[in-house]
């Protein structure tokens, strides 16, 4: 029971006398004035307890300790604004409790180590550690040795750390070596090691399974295994996403209390098989063409992508295609609705029990929606075909700091959906307005030519007379196919109902005039327009056009609660009362 009382006793502060209480599940201490009056309560929940050591210690920015009988040091969370609407900088708590012996003390430091185990259960005690030492400024080692390593070691865990040397080791070691005692795996880099240790873990998940990731119809087994992200990239989209800050002292508190946030993943399959894996952006035409550009200006750093945005937008580009959408139940949610996904997520909770609702049978609701994939009679099938500046799939707000509210502010992490952005064809200022709207809180889908939808799947096919250009234009990745694996492709991208644009309504029927396209600026940026784009894969381009992409409820697990809001600053010291967030 939260009443049952384990330990009380009179402890010191500095000079300042206080009644210290241990509960079922908080640690709180009371200043007393001279009279024994109760002044200021401190409340820190067991579960946010880092650790307990003996004496005077001190863990950052280097690590000291003064052995004293009679002195205990509590290090827990501690809370504070970064001045942004939502997202907590957590930092370590300390503070150092006298007591009149040292039976006291042990008695103390027995009760909270025992209130620990009992209370925070889930708590990893071996992690595996991918280290990026090439990732954003090239200081992932240094973020790890210096600021995450000790917090590691005063909570009591074991790390076996792997500094990376190429690309894709930690997502061949985790698909090929033995993972038995780990708990979890941490990623020290940005949003491409994060993927490569997501492609990893499920792939590995899958092959334990006998799982054929390859067939879309395929409902694909949950990892048990949480990943962590101590963010040190040139992009930490995922990190920002679930937590709401960009720090690794918060990441790697948040991995050391054994926090959980479920996380939705998408599938991404052409003609041969799985593509990869996304779950922050799937992009298609700008999103796409940013990242192409930027790759031939890499000797740029970060700039490369400011740059490239410039000349994409300049260029005025738009494409044809054929969009097909599975759209999720509107009574659920809507991306629309305002509503933000924040620590605590009431849709996602109510997901969790919809997409599981027997733990042995965790992937019946997945089994039924898309045992219909191959079927060509699936009626609940939405299609619209025109030009688009742009086409994304996003399973999360996929906010950073440059967009605080993200590419879809309503998406959610956690409840089997994505959400669809059509940005059809429009003149250049109504786009730069739609790009604009991102780094504010102005609604970008609040435009006559935008338009979004809440999904569980999304074809996308190219129109009847444009493959071949795709073929000639992408490189060559789909021209050396077959022609079986060439109908597969057209097969794939063109069943299903066909609800077409005067289904819309008449808000859209400005669109029409639209789809023609102005050259614009385009003759200072390249010299011929391409007929297609490339798919932008959380940063990484795709070698096929016509794509199938599913969303996989809940897939992966983070060390981390999701975004929170500023109710919990009363958890900080400076206040008379404490409390406890619920996950």
């Amino acid at each position: 029971m939260e009443t049952d009382l384990k330990l009380e006793s009179t402890v010191w502060v500095g000079s300042k006398r206080y009644r210290a209480v241990l509960t079922g599940w908080h640690f709180n201490w009371t200043e007393l004035d001279k009279k024994n009056r109760d002044k200021k309560t401190i409340s820190v929940p067991v579960a946010e307890v880092v650790g307990v050591e003996e004496g005077r210690v001190e863990i950052l920015p280097q690590k000291s300790i003064e052995d004293t009988d009679k002195v205990f040091t509590v290090f827990y969370v501690k809370r504070s604004s970064t001045g942004s609407s939502y997202g907590l900088l957590w930092t370590l708590g300390r503070t150092q409790f006298s007591v009149p012996s040292r039976v006291l003390r042990d008695q103390w430091t027995k009760h909270l180590r025992a209130a620990l185990k009992t209370h925070s259960p889930v708590r990893p005690n071996r992690l595996l550690v991918f280290i990026n030492p090439y990732g954003g400024k090239k200081k992932g080692r240094k973020i790890y040795h210096s600021l995450v390593a000790p917090l590691f070691e005063l909570a009591g865990i074991s790390c076996h750390v792997i500094v990376t040397e190429r690309a894709n080791q930690a997502r061949d070691h985790l698909l090929k070596k033995d993972l038995t005692g780990f708990d979890g795996v941490v990623c020290v880099g940005g949003d491409g090691m994060f993927s490569e240790i997501l492609h990893g873990l499920i792939g590995r998940t899958q092959q334990e399974a006998g799982l054929c990731e390859n067939d879309p119809t395929v409902t694909l087994q949950p990892c048990q295994r949480h990943i962590g992200i101590i963010p040190a990239g040139s992009t930490d989209c995922v990190c920002y996403a679930t937590v709401g800050v960009i720090d690794p002292v918060t990441s790697a508190l948040h991995i050391i209390i054994g926090d959980s946030q479920p996380l939705d993943v998408c599938s991404v399959h052409q003609a041969s098989g799985l593509v990869r894996y996304s779950v922050s952006l799937l992009g298609y035409g700008f999103y796409g063409d940013v990242l192409a550009e930027s790759e031939k200006h890499r000797w740029m750093g970060p700039l490369r992508y400011d740059y490239s945005g410039t000349m994409v937008y300049l260029s005025n580009r738009s494409y044809a295609g054929i969009v097909q959408y599975l759209p999720a139940d509107p009574l659920l949610s809507s991306p629309r609705d305002r509503t933000r996904c924040l620590s605590g997520c009431s849709v996602c909770s109510r997901s969790t029990e919809r997409l599981f609702p027997h733990s042995s049978d965790s992937g019946s609701l997945y089994s039924s929606h898309y045992s219909q994939f191959s079927s060509d009679s699936e009626g609940e099938w939405v299609t619209v075909e025109g030009r688009f500046r742009c086409v994304s799939l996003t399973c999360m707000s996929s906010s950073c700091p440059k967009s605080p509210l993200g590419l879809s502010p309503s998406a959610h992490l956690a409840d089997g959906t994505g959400d669809l952005i059509l940005v059809w064809d429009t003149h250049p200022l109504g786009f730069l307005k739609f790009l604009y709207r991102h780094t504010s809180t102005e609604d970008q889908f609040d435009l006559p030519f935008v338009e979004v939808h809440r999904v569980k799947a999304v074809r996308f096919s190219l129109p009847p007379g444009k493959e071949e250009e795709e073929y000639e234009e992408i490189g060559g990745s789909i021209g050396g196919m077959d022609e079986e694996e060439r109908g597969y492709i057209e097969t794939v991208s063109r069943s299903g109902s066909q609800q077409h644009l005067a289904d819309r309504g008449p808000g859209r029927e400005m669109t029409n005039v639209q789809k023609t396209g102005n050259p614009f600026l385009c003759g200072l940026c390249c010299s011929k327009a391409p007929a297609v784009s490339v798919w932008n894969c959380d940063g990484e381009i795709l070698p096929s056009t016509e794509i199938l992409s599913r969303v996989h409820g809940q897939l992966v697990r983070l060390y981390a609660r999701g975004i929170e809001d500023g109710a919990a600053m009363h958890c900080s010291e400076d206040i008379e009362r404490g409390c406890t967030l619920q996950i």
